[in-house]
């Protein structure tokens, strides 16, 4: 058997071009353009370069970018004070804090002083708890483009048994909340998980999410399964002095040789992310003027 590759970069242009249209529309008709912040603390290469993208992304979809690049040294107080002033700015639809901040900046602390409803990355306690009860919630991005590919792939996910590799407040633990509501049966693993070769073989949907290179190999996988890899990790640079080669949580090799469907990687989940912040900053306009929901990209 040879898996169906999923294009996760295609998909996510797809969806950046629903966005665009849906945006296009609520200017027309409401004069309404969604306003999306993102601020960065510090110069951290990696944060920088995802930072520019989600700037041009954001343009590109018809929507209004608010960037706001503080120094590494940045009082938690001014971080704070910048958030409030975001939160009532009726321009700004969506603030994102990108993380990871400096050590002496509270992490919880600032994604706690973001408006629940201008929370478009989903990681407020108040969110967290909404999705967690099966309430209208604003969902983390990752998740949420998995939960596209995987729809869009198999349509109705009801019954189907799924392991979520990963337990963390990012993607494990929404993970398994989005395919719960979905109707799966839903087992979240991880490391530590005692015969986790004998787990994951269960599943009809792997999502491996637990950080390790290439950890989840061909012989864990069931027959015809989906696999959807949302790990990135970089190997250690070649002899030659090579950058490394960027591999998921899943040995694509092995496991596309067992698999059903299989996400790549890069190309495969990593491009949904910022789609789907794109998708979440439209949602947030559409519920803080009474509109109705843009649909397909949505929970």
């Amino acid at each position: 058997m040879s898996a169906k590759i999923i294009d996760g970069k295609a998909f996510a242009a797809d969806v950046r071009a629903r966005v665009a249209k849906q945006v296009a529309a609520l200017k027309a008709a409401h004069g309404i353009t969604p306003g999306l912040a993102v601020v960065l603390v510090g110069e951290d290469p990696a944060s920088q370069v995802y930072v520019r993208s989600k700037g041009k992304q954001t343009v590109e979809a018809g929507m209004a970018s608010f960037e706001h690049k503080l120094a590494a040294d940045t009082p938690e107080a001014e971080l704070l004070a910048l958030i409030d002033r975001l939160n009532a700015d009726p321009a700004v639809n969506g603030v994102l804090v990108q993380l990871p901040v400096p050590d002496h900046i509270d992490e919880a602390k600032v994604l706690a002083a973001i408006d629940p409803a201008k929370d478009v990355d989903g990681f407020h306690i108040s969110n967290v708890g909404l999705l967690a009860t099966g309430q209208k919630a604003m969902v983390p991005c990752t998740p949420l483009g998995c939960l596209m590919l995987l729809r869009d792939l198999h349509g109705d996910l009801s019954g189907m048994e799924a392991v979520v590799i990963g337990r963390s407040n990012i993607v494990g633990k929404p993970m398994a909340q989005l395919l719960l509501r979905d109707s799966c049966t839903v087992t979240v693993a991880h490391s530590r998980t005692r015969t986790l070769p004998e787990v994951v073989r269960r599943a009809d949907i792997v999502v491996a999410a637990v950080g390790r290179p290439e950890m989840v190999t061909g012989d864990w996988i069931k027959p015809g399964a989906t696999v959807i890899d949302v790990g990135i990790n970089r190997l250690a640079p070649a002899e030659t002095g090579g950058k490394g080669r960027l591999v998921g949580d899943v040995h694509f090799s092995s496991a596309a040789q067992v698999a059903g469907a299989i996400t790549p990687v890069p190309g495969g989940v990593g491009p949904m992310t910022i789609a789907c912040l794109l998708a979440n900053t439209l949602t947030a306009t559409a519920r803080a003027n009474g509109l109705l929901e843009p649909e397909g990209l949505t929970a």
